[in-house]
């Protein structure tokens, strides 16, 4: 079923609407709460709880690109939960590493998921990837955005783990020069 109709059936209030996102956007939910959360009961919990929030805000709020809009839902509750479970423990799962190589750019005292939800960090870092290659853009994108894992996007791109963490520092460390021209306090 296309997008509109999905979004149309929410608008009138149709249950089905629940249905037919989780058949074209089930797995893919999935997996950005899996691969920050690295449970799957948990990455479930979150996908649910996406249908529930999409339900509420639509209507009024139309989605012109309803995947990404289920992605960002997604996303956010993913981490908000990530956040509650590892506020007071020193565990190393795949977010705190993703989290620990964005600090390099995006550092400041206070906490980085904080500084990440800002959005004029967010502009500007969308400014600079507008710049990048195309390559680097979808790698840093896949790895801080998806919190895919270097092996994950190694292999979805036929690529060595060594090319795609030397990419991503090159972009991060070009981040953090472009943060700084722009003036951002780091």
């Amino acid at each position: 079923m296309e997008d509109l109709a999905i979004i149309e059936l929410y608008f009138e209030r149709n249950e089905s609407a629940i249905q037919e996102t989780s058949k074209k956007y089930g797995s893919y939910c999935t997996t950005i709460a899996h691969n920050i959360l690295n449970d799957i009961e948990d990455a479930k919990e979150c996908v649910n709880d996406t249908y529930l929030r999409t339900w509420n805000s639509i209507p009024p709020t139309r989605p012109t690109m309803f995947r990404l809009y289920l992605g960002k839902i997604c996303r956010n509750l993913s981490l908000d939960l990530w956040k509650q479970h590892h506020a007071k423990k020193r565990v190393t799962t795949e977010m705190t590493i993703v989290l620990s190589e964005l600090e390099y750019c995006i550092a400041d005292h206070s906490n980085v998921m904080e500084q990440m939800s800002e959005e004029s960090i967010a502009i500007h870092i969308n400014n600079f990837l507008r710049g990048c290659s195309k390559e680097s853009r979808i790698l840093f994108v896949r790895r801080y955005y998806y919190a895919d894992s270097v092996k994950a996007i190694a292999k979805r791109f036929k690529m060595s783990e060594s090319k795609v963490k030397s990419s991503l520092f090159r972009t991060r460390k070009a981040l953090r020069n472009y943060l700084e021209k722009e003036g951002v306090v780091l």
